[in-house]
């Protein structure tokens, strides 16, 4: 009896010192997000309970004024909830007595507060437990001192869209849905041969006993017609249609509680969903069996989470939000292993989910990992590892890879590889992590690639490098750019169209070097010091062919040359067109100091590079030159984050330490600025405008959290 006393007094001891030692990190992470703060609300489950096929994530509205608080997942509807107290509907955000205030922000749940109507206080979490199951769970309290007659209508609406209802469970109080979702998509559809259910079910419920339940078509307006009815009508009513079969644009729940003042109660809704083909009676166990889980739990998983993440001294409430904001868009995009892999992946975005973007792992891409190993180092390091697996005997990084396997897309009996930057990420993850294991086995890999690289990207054997026959995709910079592209207009057809094979390319070099010069930084910590010589013999041979054929004195900036004579000249076109990969000899340290200095004048002209939102990837004054992102791909002008990060760290390395932070100062407002327009990162931006369309909630803006840290290092 007393061992059993002691241990419940333990165990309540234990719990209290634990919520103590979370309370700092609770506090950090405590926000005040309004509407027009930069935050991102974008949400995926946990990696442990993901899986790459069947995933649904969700972008959170919580700032329109024409709706309620609502989750949208891409090509699945949206969820909400309408308020009605003491006969009142209130419709939208813009009703609200108090709107919407977010508390907490994590990669997977959001935690937010607001007043639908006087008297009455929403505590709102919304969680997404798995690929296949979201929930919102609503703690309705009466601060009033009257009774409230308080009603909730959860909705999942699809539109014009295909929602049938197949039944509802009255055992589980729930609808039960069929419908078709297109894998079609605007940028890269989707590959049903892969996995990606098009005939799908839903479940959706409440863990509060509904008073009854409708499907309906129309709109929201519609609906308020039905809830509210008129005062005088004999049809006047409190019940939903009790609809059980047929098509529908939505179906809703209805919820009631008579709240007395001081009275709480908690109103939670779920949806499920899952192939058409496995048992609809699954579906409803599983969401069943969650219907009534402490979200504290989850919470507390999140707050140890970002136990790791460096804790800044934020100059303002929208830094902190970006820089938490990267942070969870680069662990939302993470997955568990699966396939042909053994250690956890990501994708490139989770919603919207599109074809090339729920693709495997690339380079450039994993540049984000810089990032994400401050929050997760293991997982960094797993993510890099997926490279090291399937690296090929003879040393080859493929273009992609991860659970389907190495794709190394063969062009004119050539394998493509990526940017190789390969071993920059591996040197700043081991940073972040300091695990000596892992550096070896990152060292041992790079090498082999670097080795690769000079046997098949230097094809003629002259010390700088070319890209390889599938250019248009490996060089990552696709189309719209100014010196791979043999003419302005866009013509698919990569053979005609990409060069960047027939010239000795400054940025391939250029990432060569950076390799090398990382290598023997790794070497070095090893304890390898006649190895580490050995590569920066290599870096520094190949900094020389760089400085006597590609910079030109007359405009003091560098370029690519052709591959046969070495000139400045391709056929017909002049090659000296000033790109943002000029700048890359900063970050690979290849150029003398005099050059360093012509090409920061360079990058500071206000005419050609020196933009509000950031470095250009082609200078204002080229004829070429576009501002406007209208379309994914483009390098004629846009500004893309890692690049721009690259600049900025080639900053610092020559001592430009001011320059450096106003750089930082324009990419971090380039993001502030459309995380508070519309909630999401971006593949690219505009240098000189507001507005975007090319494909959101890209994982590599998750540099902006490096950015953060650099910036904030004494």
């Amino acid at each position: 009896m007393k061992k059993s006393i002691l241990l419940v007094m333990f165990g309540l001891f234990g719990l209290g010192m634990a919520a103590q030692q979370f309370k700092p990190i609770e506090n950090y992470l405590r926000i005040s997000a309004r509407a027009g703060d930069p935050l991102y609300t974008t949400y995926s489950a946990a990696m442990s309970r993901s899986t790459l096929y069947g995933d649904k994530a969700y972008k959170m509205d919580y700032y329109s004024d024409c709706r309620p608080v609502s989750y949208s997942s891409d090509h699945a509807g949206t969820m909400f909830c309408i308020w009605k107290v003491d006969e009142v509907v209130i419709p939208g955000i813009g009703e609200y007595l108090a709107k919407p205030v977010v508390r907490f922000s994590f990669p997977d749940m959001a935690i937010l507060e607001y007043e639908p109507f006087r008297g009455i206080r929403v505590r709102e979490t919304f969680f997404v437990y798995s690929s296949s199951m979201a929930m919102v769970d609503m703690e309705v309290k009466n601060i009033d001192k009257i009774v409230h007659e308080v009603a909730a209508y959860p909705i999942l609406e699809m539109g014009n869209d295909s929602l049938e209802i197949a039944g509802f469970d009255n055992a589980s109080d729930g609808y039960t849905t069929q419908r078709y979702e297109s894998p079609y998509r605007l940028i890269s559809s989707l590959k049903t041969a892969y996995g990606y259910p098009t005939h799908v079910m839903d479940f959706f419920t409440s863990s509060y006993k509904s008073a009854s339940h409708g499907g309906y078509n129309g709109d929201m307006q519609d609906f308020y017609n039905v809830i509210k009815t008129d005062f005088y009508s004999n049809k006047r009513g409190d019940s939903l249609n009790m609809k059980s079969t047929g098509l529908v644009d939505f179906i809703a729940l209805h919820l009631k509680k008579r709240l007395k003042p001081g009275e709480s109660v908690n109103f939670r809704y779920l949806r499920g969903f899952q192939d058409q083909k496995n048992d609809p009676e699954k579906l409803i166990h599983q969401v069943d069996s969650v219907k009534n889980f402490m979200l504290k739990i989850y919470f507390e998983d999140n707050l140890i989470l970002y136990s790791n993440v460096p804790r800044i001294a934020f100059k303002s409430q929208p830094e902190k939000l970006a820089y938490l904001s990267a942070f969870n868009l680069a662990r939302g995009c993470m997955y568990p292993p699966s396939g042909k892999t053994k250690y956890n992946f990501y994708v490139f975005s989770r919603n919207p989910l599109w074809g090339w973007g729920h693709g495997h792992q690339v380079l450039h891409e994993s540049l984000s990992m810089m990032a994400y190993a401050y929050m997760d180092p293991k997982s960094a390091e797993g993510s890099q590892r997926v490279y090291m697996e399937q690296q090929r005997e003879d040393g080859l990084i493929a273009y992609r890879h991860g659970p389907r396997g190495m794709q190394d897309d063969p062009h004119k009996n050539m394998s493509t590889t990526s940017s190789p930057f390969f071993s920059w990420i591996n040197l700043e993850v081991y940073k972040a992590g300091k695990d000596k294991q892992f550096l070896a086995d990152a060292y041992a890999s790079g090498s082999r690639y670097v080795d690769w690289l000079i046997k098949n990207r230097d094809t003629d054997q002259d010390g700088t490098f070319e890209w390889g026959p599938y250019g248009i995709i490996e060089n990552v910079r696709d189309w719209y750019n100014a010196v791979f592209q043999v003419s302005a207009e866009r013509y698919l057809d990569v053979d005609k169209e990409d060069i960047s094979d027939e010239l000795e390319c400054l940025d391939l070099t250029l990432m060569v070097i950076k390799e090398e010069r990382c290598l023997a930084k790794m070497a070095e910590i090893l304890g390898k010091t006649k190895e580490a010589t050995a590569w920066i013999t290599l870096a520094e041979r190949t900094t020389k062919l760089v400085n006597e054929r590609m910079w030109d004195e007359t405009t003091g900036f560098y370029y690519s040359v052709n591959k046969k004579d070495h000139s400045f000249q391709f056929m017909t076109r002049d090659l000296k067109r000033q790109e943002i990969i000029g700048f890359l000899a900063l970050w690979a340290e290849a150029a003398p100091k005099d050059r360093a200095a012509r090409l920061v004048q360079t990058l500071t002209d206000t005419t050609k590079f020196w933009r509000k939102y950031g470095v250009p990837t082609l200078s204002a004054q080229d004829s070429w030159y576009s501002p406007n992102v209208d379309y994914c791909c483009k390098w004629n002008g846009p500004v893309w984050m890692l690049w721009d990060y690259m600049v900025y760290d080639g900053l610092r390395n020559y001592g430009y330490t001011d320059i450096a932070r106003q750089l930082a100062g324009k990419m971090v407002n380039c993001v502030e600025v459309q995380l508070s327009k519309n909630h999401n990162y971006w593949e690219s931006y505009s240098p000189d405008n507001e507005n975007l369309n090319c494909p959101p909630n890209y994982i590599w803006d998750a540099i902006i959290a490096k950015l953060l840290i650099d910036e904030n290092q004494k």
